[in-house]
């Protein structure tokens, strides 16, 4: 059930703070040291001043002090909530590059794709919405700190929802048509994001009984998610009531229908380091007693290969040492036997589940612990990264695979099963900055 709620929502006046590419930011666990010194530089108002950085602060004040610089640009005007609760129309124009074909050996293809989704609030007391990613403590711990302190949604959750007749996606395009967006933005990565306010009652009752019915699915956001629902079981135990819908019960959510096209999802290529030896020779005889293992030319080959794999074989890419080779699974049939235990057949079938259950555990000595320190295992964003750490000696292998298919999320958590570590990586992300919630609460 996906009860929500329109808002007043909290956003830049531009004619104070200019070109809003300034402003805005990828969602805070995707910003470190140096991604935070470059926001830093281009806007005394941009974003990350709010939100942070994935690195918890050192001294604990800084949460007040972000609390108060959120108070001041509120004060200041920089930040304006809007008049009338409404809903927002959010679209997000990319590229992304196209499955490669070895007919076109190395050239480079892009199709332009568009993603668009729903922002309104989530009511946490009457909806849930279900996760396919384990969480950890220290970015709940983090986050909850920062809400205690603003009393503010600063960030977005990314939620799927599956409506083969688009009625809530439609009722929005029709109340948008022939306008402008209301914000603009160029992201880090050039992609373009547009919003649209939308106020008119009607249109906000029709998304509303649309989306009652439906199942919700976390695809980003589960720390943010978890750490909003404590907040609430914390301010209920307090006696505080909230004012309105726009209060700690919810929590603005991005609504994605997954039956539209642009809902992407990119793989997440792994790269192994400080292993006590590695022998890409040892480990390729080892692999093919249950891998076909073959030779790979190039990157470009190695792409055209795992393409051709998608949805038909479990196929991977080890890059060592100069070289690559493919990993193909021989038999699907044996995964109860590579992969023991009670997880679900869907589970075991899960490309990622393969690469670590089947490969870097049994032959390299990495299990779910190490996977969790990270004690050998880094990830990379895109296959070049992910070789250009190997090429710096920053990694002694990279392991490439194809990116888990939306259903398959979609399946899992419907199992109420979580995937592995870093299974998805849906792109692009929403940004930060866009819109965001302050709460209205009666404090006894």
């Amino acid at each position: 059930m996906a009860v929500i709620h329109p808002f007043r929502g909290l956003r830049y006046d531009p004619s104070l703070v200019g070109d809003l590419s300034n402003v805005v930011t990828q969602p805070y666990d995707r910003i470190g040291p140096d991604e935070e010194r470059a926001y830093l530089a281009r806007s005394p108002y941009n974003y990350v001043r709010l939100i942070g950085t994935k690195s918890p602060p050192q001294d604990e004040a800084d949460y007040a002090r972000r609390a108060e610089l959120l108070r001041a640009w509120i004060r200041d005007g920089i930040l304006v909530h809007d008049e009338r609760p409404g809903i927002y129309l959010y679209r997000q124009r990319f590229r992304m590059p196209l499955d490669p074909h070895p007919s076109r050996g190395d050239r480079k293809s892009e199709a332009i794709l568009a993603r668009q989704g729903l922002i309104a609030l989530l009511d946490l007391a009457q909806s849930g919405a279900k996760a396919h990613e384990h969480t950890l403590r220290g970015p709940k711990e983090d986050r909850l700190k920062l809400l205690r302190a603003t009393e503010a949604h600063l960030e977005h959750i990314f939620l799927l929802y599956r409506d083969p007749a688009r009625t809530a996606t439609a009722a929005a395009e029709v109340a948008i048509a022939g306008r402008p967006p209301d914000l603009t933005a160029r992201d880090d990565f050039g992609n373009i994001h547009d919003l649209w306010y939308i106020a008119d009652p009607g249109t906000v009752r029709t998304i509303q009984g649309a989306l009652v019915p439906l199942e919700l699915y976390i695809a980003d956001g589960h720390h943010r998610f978890e750490t909003a629902r404590a907040f609430m079981r914390e301010c209920s135990a307090r006696g505080w009531k909230p004012k309105s819908p726009q209060s700690f019960t919810a929590l603005p959510v991005t609504l994605v229908n997954v039956e539209e096209p642009g809902c992407v999802i990119r793989p997440t290529p792994r790269v192994v380091h400080s292993l006590p030896a590695f022998s890409p020779p040892a480990f390729l005889r080892e692999a093919g007693r249950e891998f076909a293992v073959a030779p790979v030319g190039s990157l470009a080959e190695a792409k055209a290969v795992l393409a051709a794999a998608q949805g038909a074989r479990h196929t991977f890419i080890l890059y060592a040492a100069g070289n690559f080779w493919s990993l193909t699974l021989r038999d699907e049939s044996r995964l109860d036997h590579l992969i023991p235990g009670d997880h679900p057949p869907a589970w075991k079938r899960l490309d990622v589940a393969i690469l670590h259950k089947a490969i870097l555990d049994p032959l390299l000595g990495i299990d779910d612990e190490a996977l969790a320190r990270q004690a050998n295992v880094d990830y990379a964003h895109t296959a070049e990264e992910a070789i250009a750490l190997v090429d710096a000696g920053k990694g002694q292998a990279a392991f490439l695979l194809n990116p888990t298919r939306v259903e398959d999320v979609l399946a899992i958590a419907d199992l109420g099963v979580s995937m592995p570590q870093k299974s998805t990586d849906f792109y692009p992300k929403l940004l930060s900055g866009l819109v965001a919630m302050t709460m209205e609460i009666e404090k006894p």
